[in-house]
């Protein structure tokens, strides 16, 4: 019985962790676009695009990107509750954000490299070959990739745990800008599309980080309980 009472009091413990259950409900949603939003859309695109040049090894921290979200997710779930409501509501409410966008304005765009034509072959060309076909040219304004990157570093900056650990603050910040580098040099997105990102990010953080969400609820929590006495 010991196994299962153990089991009970982990979920308990880390009941907070359902809110993830959020990803089904954004998966579903992000994949229906994908089937939906093919050929017409409005065209992300600035001739600042054109001068940005082609590296396929760059697929290497666009892939670390998907390590890099489970991680700080798994971090925050276990080390803080406080701060890992903060990262979730910042990166579920700005994904939501970039699904209705994708929803109500369809967009997508047209850089794509003709990897056939690229005339060389290596381990990073097959790599983003597999990535664009499964994920299309669309859904792309503002980029998730991005907006999820820099929401990450956000809350690993203002973890008062990790504050401590300049090393893992200046990795994750040098992650965070070669992800979203990645972006732009494997053509998978318009300079726009980070842009667009940046300035949901700054939304978010003047929703999620300015306010002193703990003294908010408990003054209402004190005014509940003064009404209550009265």
């Amino acid at each position: 019985m010991k196994p299962l009472g153990s089991l009970k009091d982990f979920i308990i413990k880390y009941k907070h962790g359902f809110i993830l259950l959020y990803f089904f409900v954004y998966l579903i949603w992000f994949f229906k676009l994908e089937h939906t939003v093919t050929t017409h859309f409005n065209t992300i695109y600035t001739k600042l695009d054109d001068y940005i040049p082609f590296c396929e090894v760059f697929i290497v921290p666009y892939f670390l990107w998907f390590l890099y979200i489970a991680v700080t997710i798994i971090y925050f779930l276990f080390a803080s509750k406080h701060d890992f409501y903060k990262y979730c509501v910042n990166i579920f409410v700005g994904m939501t954000i970039c699904l209705i966008i994708y929803t109500v304005w369809p967009n997508g765009h047209h850089l794509r490299v003709d990897l056939r034509a690229l005339g060389r072959s290596n381990i990073f060309t097959h790599l983003l070959s597999y990535i664009y076909s499964v994920d299309t040219a669309t859904n792309v304004f503002p980029s998730i990739h991005v907006f999820n990157s820099i929401a990450s570093y956000l809350a690993i900056s203002k973890s008062e745990k990790l504050k401590k650990y300049k090393w893992i603050q200046n990795s994750a910040l040098i992650l965070t800008v070669l992800i979203c580098m990645s972006t732009v040099l494997l053509k998978q997105h318009s300079v726009l599309d980070i842009f667009g990102a940046v300035a949901l990010n700054i939304v978010m953080y003047l929703i999620v980080y300015v306010p002193d969400w703990s003294k908010v609820m408990a003054d209402r929590r004190a005014r509940r309980e003064g009404l209550s006495n009265i």
